[in-house]
């Protein structure tokens, strides 16, 4: 029996790991190599090839979620968050390689979190309000929307637990911390129909012909290709609209009788241009069929009282007529002649 355990009652393990906390290299490794590095190695292989397994995971359940989830937005969101939290155990298993035990690292997590957590307010708060965009729906990732405030359109790119992405429609991009999202008006043009309806104010002459400007202002909105030329009525909420355009007497002016053209557009992606071009067709019928749009005249009139306007004309040296002897005019002025 071992002489060292009949002096203190236990058995002496033969070490095969090195003296140390955490993980500690073989004894097959040389002893030139230190701890710390065979641990950093280790750590910083292992995230590594956490990194490309979350990217593995991400490609072979990317097509099952997006099939489980019809909106893009959440199966974006839930494969972004399978991916961190690969990489993340993979970053708490690293520390462990340290020393550091999963207790001591959510009790360190814990107190930096409490005494940064006034930093950290804005970052949490939006995430709380990604999870209601999520939740509540009042955009999806290919929407067109304008940012009422501002008057900014475009589509929304990408909707995370941060931020919302928008690509404008002059080819650039906003990045939105989703927490001002939830507080500003956003309208979302394609949000249930793609169809949007848009209106043209006129005003015309109170010598034309009322009826033919109105029927002129319908035909040039059927016309345009985009627009929606007829079928059945709309529906919008409670209440059904015709699909058809149609012209109706807005008010009469001092001056004008206004008009309101309302018809639907097919898309709402080309509002400028549909609405550029219903307006080109209304002027050439109006043109066509004499109807004339009032615009403001300025007149100038000049009357006794109005003073009087002093002119003088003098001519140049070399047209002055000479006078006898060779000398101009104004030479014999200066002679005193």
């Amino acid at each position: 029996m071992d002489v060292a355990f009949l002096q203190t009652g236990t058995v002496t393990p033969t070490p095969s790991f090195r003296n140390g906390s955490g993980i500690a290299p073989p004894e097959w490794l040389p002893g030139a190599v230190p701890v710390f590095i065979y641990r950093l190695v280790l750590a910083v292989a292992l995230v590594v090839f956490s990194y490309y397994l979350s990217q593995i995971a991400r490609e072979m359940l990317g097509r099952r979620i997006a099939r489980q989830f019809k909106r893009p937005s959440v199966s974006r969101t839930i494969l972004r968050s399978l991916q961190i939290l690969i990489v993340l155990g993979a970053v708490l298993t690293a520390l462990s390689f340290f020393g550091l035990g999963f207790g001591s690292i959510a009790l360190s997590v814990g107190v930096f979190s409490a005494v940064v957590g006034i930093i950290l307010a804005p970052i949490i708060g939006n995430v709380i309000s990604g999870v209601f965009i999520l939740s509540e729906q009042p955009y999806e990732i290919g929407d067109m929307v304008e940012l009422a405030d501002t008057g900014t359109k475009g589509f929304i790119e990408d909707i995370t637990l941060v931020y919302t992405k928008v690509f404008t429609i002059d080819n650039t991009f906003i990045v939105l911390p989703n927490g001002t999202m939830r507080e500003r008006d956003v309208v979302n043009y394609s949000a249930e129909d793609a169809r949007i309806r848009m209106t043209l104010d006129v005003g015309v002459t109170y010598e034309c012909d009322i009826s033919v400007a109105r029927e002129q202002m319908e035909a040039a909105a059927r016309s345009v290709e985009a627009v929606i030329k007829g079928g059945p009525d709309i529906r919008v909420g409670s209440a059904r609209y015709p699909a058809s355009p149609t012209a109706y007497i807005q008010e009469f002016g001092d001056s004008e009788v206004s008009i309101t053209l309302r018809y639907w557009a097919k898309e709402p992606y080309k509002q400028a241009a549909v609405r550029s071009s219903v307006l080109t067709e209304v002027w050439d019928r109006f043109e066509a069929h004499d109807i004339e749009i009032p615009y403001p005249h300025s007149h100038m009139v000049f009357d006794d009282t109005s003073g009087e306007l002093q002119v003088a004309t003098r001519r140049s040296d070399a047209t002055a007529p000479s006078r006898p002897g060779g000398a101009t005019t104004r030479e014999s002025e200066e002679n005193g002649e």
